[in-house]
Order: C-alpha cells, then structure tokens, then sequence
C-alpha cells in the first residue's frame, strides 16, 4: 500500500479518491480556498452513495501545511490545473504525481513545473458534491493508469493496487494513451453536446432512430475523433459509441462536468478536453468540422456571461 496520499483538488473527483484512500493510507487534501480546508478538518469528508464512508483527512490550502506524500493525485479540473501545480512547484520532491483529468497535455503542465516521476490516469467515476464535506458517489467505473515517460510500471500498479484496496475500481495498463484517447473521443462528443443543449447524459445522446435525433451528432462527432485516433497511431481501448450507449443506459442520467460549468457561468473545460482533439487532428490533417463547430459555440456561450 502507497502510505502518503495527498490529493490536489477536493472537487467530486478528489473528494472520491479521498474519501476513499483515507480507508488504507495517509491522506492529506490541498485545497484551493483556505475555508474548504478548515471545514474539512472540523467536519472531516463523508461519502455517500455507491459506498459510505466518513473520513477523518488533514487539509491546507498550503502544501507546505501538509506531509510530503508519496503519491499526489491530481484532480482539479482543467481550468485550475496550472495554478495548482504552480502551487506545488518546489515541493514534495519524491512525490509521484498523478493526472487525473480530462482531455490531453495535463502530464506537459505538470512537467513544466517539477522533475516528479508522473503518472497518467484517466476515470469514469463520477459524483455529485453536495458541500465542501459531503460528495455523493454515483458512477462507480474504473479509473485507468498508465506510466509517463520513464516512472516505472511497477509504481502505476502500486497506486492501482492501493486504489483497489480503497474500495474503488482501478486497473494499470502498461500504455495508458489507448484508454486514454478512447476518454477524449467519448468526452469531446458527449460535453459540449450537454453544454450547448442543456440535456443531462441521456438516452437522447445515443437515439438514432428519426432524422433529428441527437445520437446522430454524437456519432458523428465519435467518427470524427475515431479517425484522429486511427491517424495518429491509436488502437483505442474501448469504442466511445460504445462507451457512450452504455452510459446511456444505466437509469440515471449524468450531468457531465461541462454542462454542470454552463449551468454556473463558469470556463469550461473546452480547451483540455475539444481543443486537443482538434490540435491533433491539424497536425495529422484530420477535418473535424463538427468538434470545430461546437468548439467555437462553446467558447461563445462562455463569452456571453
């Protein structure tokens, strides 16, 4: 088991992880506000849902303020990446850190700031938070992780290993980019199509069956992504049309991140998530005229608060 855990980015995703590593490590939480911080340490962090945790955790807004960990975590979204790791640059030297985000390049901004061995994870899970305290467990799908340049496979499955001893679902794959780009094809078609429309992640996003529906956008846009992946050398791990009809299935539909930023007039995700997508398709000349489109439609709306 990985003893130290800290986890940068107590949003549904970090407060998942650490409501559950504080089952079998050490965990610390790095906040961005100071008063997250401080209700966690009054309150401790509760789970509910899927598994039902309460765990006791320490937290700061300032790493410093916290034990130097032996895995960091990497969970804040997209948009608040950069400053976090500008945050930790300096510190926790013999940390492994690792992404866990959407889209691509987060591994690249961490690098920039640290000579930290890194690890790459993408996941499924998901949740809804209800307080800075409270996180409620909805999703309970496994979260991907894979080594980045030279860390070593063998330290991506002892983080796997402690993931799975937590009560999550985790699985080490020795390249993580199959899984990884089957996430952005899956995510690129199905966020910004719940950020323009309004729709949660429902059965509308997999209908095909009148001209008008919207599964046939979705598949468009995952035929779209499908060919940048084949282009630049990508077997994908599993199908995203797939993925994205079996997510449609479950019974209750999900509020995907972006849709949930819209909703609070908050950036989005855009350019981690369709922006890369659309970066790889140029440098592999790859139309991707739908991506585009919504692209710009989302960068608009954003531009209209």
């Amino acid at each position: 088991m990985i003893e130290r855990v800290c986890i940068v980015g107590a949003g549904v995703i970090g407060s998942l992880f650490a409501g559950h590593l504080a089952q079998v490590s050490e965990v610390s939480v790095l906040t961005r506000r100071r008063e997250h911080a401080d209700a966690l340490i009054r309150d401790g962090l509760r789970v509910s849902g899927k598994s039902e945790r309460h765990a006791t955790v320490r937290a700061s807004a300032d790493p410093a303020e916290l034990p130097a960990p032996d895995v960091a975590i990497i969970a804040t979204k997209a948009t608040g990446l950069r400053d976090a790791v500008e945050t930790l640059a300096g510190t926790y030297p013999d940390a492994t850190m690792t992404t866990v985000l959407n889209g691509l390049g987060a591994e690249e901004i961490v690098r920039q700031h640290g000579e930290w061995p890194i690890v790459s994870a993408v996941t499924f899970m998901s949740g809804t938070r209800h307080s800075d305290t409270h996180v409620e467990y909805i999703l309970d799908t496994e979260t991907w992780l894979g080594p980045y340049e030279e860390t070593p496979f063998e330290r991506v499955q002892e983080i796997a290993d402690t993931i799975l001893a937590s009560g999550l679902r985790a699985e080490a794959l020795p390249d993580l980019r199959p899984a990884q780009w089957s996430k952005l094809i899956f995510n690129a078609a199905v966020n910004p199509v719940a950020a323009l429309t309004g729709l949660p992640h429902d059965p509308h996003f997999a209908s095909e069956d009148g001209p008008t529906d919207l599964g046939h956008l979705v598949h468009g846009l995952v035929d779209e992504g499908k060919a940048v992946a084949t282009a630049a050398g990508i077997e994908l791990h599993d199908d995203p049309w797939e993925m994205n009809v079996l997510a449609t299935q479950r019974g209750s539909a999900h509020y995907p991140s972006m849709l949930e930023d819209v909703d609070a007039h908050r950036q989005t995700e855009i350019e981690l998530i369709t922006g890369s997508l659309i970066r790889e398709a140029e440098r592999h000349h790859v139309p991707v005229p739908l991506h585009t489109l919504l692209h710009g439609l989302v960068k608009a709306k954003e531009e209209s608060w």
